[in-house]
């Protein structure tokens, strides 16, 4: 087993910052009709001298090791930092899981995220990477900070069925 298998391994087994947490602007529930995999998602953004800064992110998730794996390194790599940052971080997954494998992804943008390229070359586990991350931005939406959206000409992917928020 390689480095790469063992971190989304490990990040599935033990999914960082599980749970459903307090205090939250938005929740959100996800579900991948291809797979069953599902995420409630919930985040807290506060607004700070430096501009709006990711305090929390808080899920319960059920699904496949991929899913798990990519929701995990989403908080992991998101809490406590610039939401403009972690912006940029879900254009670089979203770039490096839709290319097919061609793009190896920068793990100085997308940390343990790089694990997860070799999903590219697999287009049904894509939506299982991304799952999360769809997620997040759709919270965002619904928080009212859906304007801080970073604009790509990244290929897009077909939409997952989003559920209610139950906020």
């Amino acid at each position: 087993m390689d480095l790469f298998q063992e971190l989304i391994l490990e990040h599935s087994k033990r999914p960082q910052h599980a749970g459903l947490r307090e205090p939250f602007e938005a929740e959100v529930h996800h579900v991948n009709p291809t797979c069953g995999d599902e995420v409630t998602m919930r985040i807290h953004v506060v607004d700070t001298a430096d501009g709006p800064l990711v305090e929390d992110i808080s899920y319960d998730a059920l699904g496949c090791s991929i899913s798990m794996a990519s929701t995990s390194i989403l908080a992991e790599e998101s809490i406590g930092r610039p939401l403009s940052e972690v912006l940029v971080t879900f254009e670089a997954m979203k770039a490096m899981l839709t290319s097919k494998g061609e793009d190896p992804g920068d793990e100085d943008v997308i940390g343990d995220g790089v694990a997860l390229a070799g999903v590219g070359k697999y287009p049904a586990r894509v939506k299982c990477a991304l799952l999360g991350w769809m997620a997040f931005t759709d919270a965002l939406h619904q928080s009212g900070r859906g304007n801080a959206t970073v604009t790509t000409t990244e290929p897009e992917i077909e939409p997952l069925k989003i559920v209610e928020g139950t906020s």
